[in-house]
Formats: structure tokens, C-alpha cells, sequence
């Protein structure tokens, strides 16, 4: 009788442990869901895999209708009248919507980068003039700063792969299948389906400004490096600044950047050659060295300033998914992304450190401007003619950026389109154009601080594209498959990168603010 007994309070005690079980994980299951964190059961992963058959067909008839609809020499629009999550692709097999022709022909394949090309492109961002600004932030940041050159290569190496994993979900056979094509669908893909493109819009919006930013920047270290090329000229900085203006206001009238990359390749090895050569004249001061002002503790009003120009010197996620989708061996693009970045890390490092060690507390916020005057003015007219080389790469890209989200975009554009019917740029095209060079003009007159402005845009678009919404990005569509130190990985440089971006930010206005009030030019 008492082991009946007991036996009956034992499958009732189990029953009830097993219903407050599966309450609980209903309602983990739901919160998880509202917050966009859902696991898939199987029946719901074997929808998924079907769905995905259906949606591929379908967007690929659709296209197909569409091309016979429009007929021969009606543009189709890779990015026009499919929505969600992009074009999906078949193991790599199938070619996007964004290949195809007028006439409904496919454009023949384009031609394949190899990773050491991948590589010199990723270096090419990362290893730029913004370089210059490296000694300041260890002026501000002593060892501290060092540190946060080699944390700020990890970071962003890591970011740049999540990124891409962001582009690839797996198929019924478990294969990871490339579904998305740029930043802005990884970004819309998060926000789906309550507000599909949202995300798009405010990844559009970071890049804008941080391409626009950075034409800006050439602009003001234009002027500044011609300034202190020259000082007994009666020609102050903001005039140089004009004269450089007028000299990129061709750049309006670009239809692609096939002229401009001819100088690419020459302008980065010339900028290598300055570098070396700054290294060599600090190398030959050696025995002045001043290791002793390099500190262990930190300008605390200045030092977050220093994480912005940091940051803004490793940027490039904007361009990650096209260089990966347009590399011969995908799966070689996390072995490009260590190499490149480990480099990076080593020749910033020592560029900054050797500097500061050579000039100390008389470093300026362009590293050039404290060279002898016999060697300054050539190594600066170098400088100035990578800087304006180099202008149109940036304002090009942000000149698409606007077109297609504001006068390309078909029935969802806000403004009419400013190309004619023959391909051809409006006149009122053209206008807003030039008036976006002089508006680089009008900003770099106003606020003529390399650093600061450096310092800023990092801590406002560098940090949000490369640390905050990669990570953010990872967690919401990767979730399924993440063990638990990746998503450790992912929150810890969310919250990390969220407090250097609002204190970098908060103390890069008020840098601006006090230089503007008093009228400080250094």
C-alpha cells in the first residue's frame, strides 16, 4: 500500500515538473521571439528549406516576367523590385538579378579577384593618409593607446568576418548558401518583417556620413598640408582648402571610376614611400627619444577622442560583402582579413609609437606638420596630391548611395530620377553634385580640425559599422547556431562599443566647441 502510494505522488510530481517545463520554455521560447531570436523547431526548419525553394523560384520567374514585360532595352534594377532578403543563390551557381542585361542577356561573368588582391584593397582602406592622425592619439592616450591600436585590429577583423556570416544561411543540405549581397540587405533582413527596410536605411544614412566625412577630411588636410608647406605665403588654410576645392570640382562630372583608379595603385605605394621616409628622419633621432613622456595614464578628456581616430582608421565593413562576393576563393577571405589587419596593426603601432617618441608633446594632429622645414614641403605636396587622388573613390560611392536610395529606387523613390532617358545626367543632377563638393568646401572652412573630425566621425559611423551593428547583426541571424562564447563575443563588443561611441562622440563636440570658441587651430 505504501509503495503504491508513493508511486502515485511520484508521477504526479513528475507530471507537474514536466508541465512548469514546458510553460517555461514557452514563455523563454516567446520572449526570445518578440525580441527576434527565434529557434526553429524541425517542422518549422523543414518549412524554412521549402520556402526557400518556393522563394527562389519565384523571385527568379518574376525576374523573368519582368524582362519580358519591359522588353529589349528596358534597365532592370538589381535592387529595384525585388524586396527582402536580396537575391538568394543556388551553392553559388546562379547569377543574381543584378547580372542581367538590357534585353534580358546576361552580362558575362566579371572578373575574379584573388585574396592578395582582396588583401590590397582591405589594406589600401585601412592603411590610408587617416594614419597621419595615429601619433596624436598617442599623445592623448600613452600605452593605452598602443593598446587600443592592437585591440581596434581584433575588433574589427572579428566584426568583418561576422559580417560576412551574415551574408550566408544553410540550405535542406546544410550547405551555407549565399543569400544576401550587401550591408543594407544583412540590415533588412534584421528588421523583417515589421519594417523590412529600416535597417537599409539607417546602415544608408552611417555610410553617407561617414563618406561624406571623409571626403570632408581630404579636403581639410589638403589645407592644412598646404598651409605648413608654405607659411610665409600670405595664404591662410582655408584658402588653401578653396584651391583644393576647385581642383576636385571635376569629380561631378564622373561616370565611373575607371580614370580615377588608374592613380590608385601608384598613390598608395607613394604613400608607403612618405611613410618610410617619416619612419627613416624619426629612426635618425633615435638617441632623442623621449620614452619617458610615453604615459600610463590617460587624458580623460581627450583620450576618447583618440578611440574615434583609432577606430576611423580601421573602417572598412562598408565595402566587405562586394570584395567577398567578388573574390575567386570565398572561403580564403578570413585568412586575407588576419593577415591584412596583423599588418596593419604592426606598421600603425610602430608608426605611432616612433613619432610621438621623436616629437613628444609637440606632436600635432597631422604627423607631417612637425617635420624640418627642408624636408616638409615635399613630403606634404605628396600627401596633397594623394588626398585629392583619392577624393573622388569616397565621393563617388556616396553619390551612388543617394542616387539609388533617393532618385533611383523606381515607384519607392522620394525624388524624380536625375538620369535622362538616354542614360544621361540632368542638368539639376549635376547641380546637386557640385553643390555636394562645395558643400566638403563649406564644412572644412568651418571646422578646419583634422583630429577632432577624425576623432568624431569614428566615434559616430566607425564605431556604429563596425562594432555596433555587426554584432548586433550576428546575434539576431545567426542566434540558431552560435555556441556561447561567440555570444559573449558579440554583447561584450555591443556594450563596449556603444560606451566608446557616445563618450568619443561627447567629447569630440566639445573639442569642436572649445576650437571654435577660441579660435584654437591646433
Amino acid at each position: 500500500m505504501a509503495h503504491l502510494i508513493r508511486h502515485k505522488i511520484s508521477n504526479k510530481l513528475t507530471n507537474a515538473a514536466n508541465t512548469v517545463s514546458d510553460k517555461s520554455q514557452a514563455k523563454v521560447s516567446g520572449v526570445f521571439a518578440r525580441l527576434g531570436f527565434q529557434a526553429a523547431t524541425d517542422e518549422e526548419g523543414l518549412g524554412f528549406a521549402e520556402c526557400d525553394d518556393l522563394d527562389y523560384d519565384y523571385r527568379h520567374g518574376m525576374q523573368m516576367d519582368v524582362l519580358q514585360d519591359d522588353g529589349e532595352g528596358a534597365p532592370v534594377d538589381g535592387e529595384g523590385a525585388l524586396d527582402g532578403d536580396s537575391h538568394y543563390q543556388r551553392d553559388g551557381t546562379v547569377r543574381r538579378p543584378s547580372a542581367l542585361k538590357t534585353g534580358g542577356s546576361l552580362e558575362e561573368d566579371k572578373p575574379k579577384i584573388t585574396s592578395w588582391e582582396a588583401g590590397w584593397n582591405v589594406t589600401n582602406a585601412i592603411q590610408g593618409m587617416f594614419v597621419l592622425g595615429l601619433p596624436y592619439a598617442i599623445l592623448h592616450g600613452g600605452y593605452l593607446g598602443l593598446f587600443l591600436i592592437i585591440f581596434a585590429a581584433v575588433v574589427c577583423c572579428y566584426t568583418g568576418k561576422i559580417l560576412i556570416a551574415c551574408l550566408y544561411e544553410e540550405n535542406e543540405d546544410g550547405i551555407l548558401v549565399r543569400v544576401r549581397d550587401s550591408y543594407v540587405d544583412i540590415a533588412n533582413a534584421c528588421c523583417a518583417p515589421r519594417f523590412p527596410a529600416l535597417g537599409g536605411h539607417v546602415v544608408n544614412v552611417a555610410q553617407i556620413i561617414e563618406l561624406v566625412m571623409t571626403c570632408i577630411l581630404y579636403v581639410v588636410v589638403s589645407g592644412n598640408l598646404m598651409y605648413n608647406s608654405f607659411p610665409g605665403l600670405p595664404v591662410s588654410q582655408k584658402a588653401w582648402s578653396v584651391v583644393a576645392t576647385v581642383a576636385l570640382l571635376p569629380c561631378a562630372f564622373l561616370k565611373n571610376l575607371k580614370s580615377v583608379s588608374k592613380f590608385s595603385l601608384l598613390c598608395t605605394l607613394a604613400h608607403f614611400v612618405i611613410n618610410i621616409l617619416v619612419i627613416a628622419y624619426c629612426l635618425s633621432r633615435a638617441r632623442d627619444w623621449a620614452w619617458e613622456k610615453v604615459k600610463f595614464y590617460i587624458d580623460v578628456k581627450k583620450f576618447p577622442i583618440s578611440i574615434g581616430i583609432i577606430v576611423f582608421s580601421y573602417t572598412s565593413q562598408i565595402f566587405l560583402p562586394s570584395l567577398e562576393g567578388n573574390m575567386q576563393k570565398p572561403s580564403e577571405f578570413h585568412c586575407m582579413m588576419d593577415w591584412t589587419h596583423i599588418s596593419a596593426c604592426v606598421l600603425k603601432g610602430l608608426f605611432a609609437l616612433v613619432a610621438y617618441l621623436t616629437w613628444a608633446d609637440a606632436t600635432k594632429e597631422v604627423i607631417t606638420d612637425n617635420l624640418p622645414s627642408t624636408i616638409r614641403a615635399v613630403v606634404n605636396l605628396f600627401l596633397v596630391a594623394k588626398a585629392l587622388l583619392s577624393y573622388p573613390l569616397p565621393f563617388f560611392a556616396a553619390v551612388e548611395v543617394l542616387e539609388k536610395s533617393m532618385f533611383q529606387g523606381g515607384g519607392r523613390a522620394m525624388l524624380p530620377n536625375c538620369y535622362g532617358p538616354g542614360g544621361q545626367l540632368k542638368s539639376w543632377g549635376l547641380g546637386l553634385r557640385v553643390a555636394l563638393v562645395v558643400f566638403t568646401l563649406l564644412m572644412a572652412i568651418f571646422v578646419p580640425h583634422f583630429a577632432l573630425l577624425m576623432g568624431l566621425t569614428g566615434s559616430l559611423t566607425g564605431a556604429g559599422l563596425c562594432f555596433l551593428l555587426p554584432s548586433l547583426f550576428h546575434l539576431k541571424l545567426q542566434w540558431r547556431n552560435l555556441l556561447w562564447h561567440h555570444v559573449f563575443f558579440d554583447v561584450a563588443i555591443f556594450v563596449i562599443g556603444g560606451i566608446c561611441a557616445i563618450s568619443g562622440f561627447i567629447h569630440s563636440v566639445e573639442g569642436l566647441i572649445e576650437a571654435y570658441r577660441y579660435n584654437i587651430h591646433d
